[in-house]
Formats: structure tokens, C-alpha cells, sequence
């Protein structure tokens, strides 16, 4: 599905032509819904397959991604990555 993309084209014709944007209200507002879950269900997929890749190569080694923790620091927007050995 490309909700994503209707938004786009929706946001454009909005933009060229503001009266539409009352007749478009809420076939808006339900594909920007319908876009944000494909976002969503996108990432989920997308990091599911990064974390199979991540674990087929840490195995090897006797390692999975499991046995790493990433915490944000809330003042700078970095992460401290830390191993826990199970």
C-alpha cells in the first residue's frame, strides 16, 4: 500500500488549491492514519529482518543481539551501548 504517497498528493493539491481543503478534511485525516500505521508496520519489519541479520552474524560467535543494551542519555541524545553476557 502507498499511503505515504496519498498524503503527499493530497497535501500538494491542499497546497495548490486551499479551498480543497475543507472537501478533503477527512479523507485526510484517514489516510494520514493509514499512512502513519504502514509507516509503522514498515519499521517493525524493517528492524525484525536487521535483527535476524544481526543475530545470523553475531552467532556465529555464540553472541545474539538480545545480549545488548542501548540506553538513551536523555541530555545529549546519545546512546551508551553496554553488553550483558547471559
Amino acid at each position: 500500500e502507498k499511503w505515504h504517497d496519498a498524503l503527499q498528493d493530497l497535501n500538494k493539491v491542499i497546497e495548490l488549491d486551499p479551498t480543497q481543503a475543507g472537501k478533503l478534511g477527512q479523507k485526510h485525516k484517514r489516510v494520514e492514519k493509514l499512512a502513519q500505521e504502514q509507516f509503522e508496520k514498515d519499521k517493525d519489519e524493517m528492524l525484525g529482518k536487521l535483527k535476524d541479520l544481526g543475530n545470523m552474524v553475531l552467532g556465529k560467535f555464540g553472541m545474539s543481539v538480545d545480549q545488548f543494551k542501548a540506553v538513551k542519555d536523555p541530555n545529549t541524545g546519545s546512546y551508551s551501548i553496554s553488553f550483558e553476557n547471559k
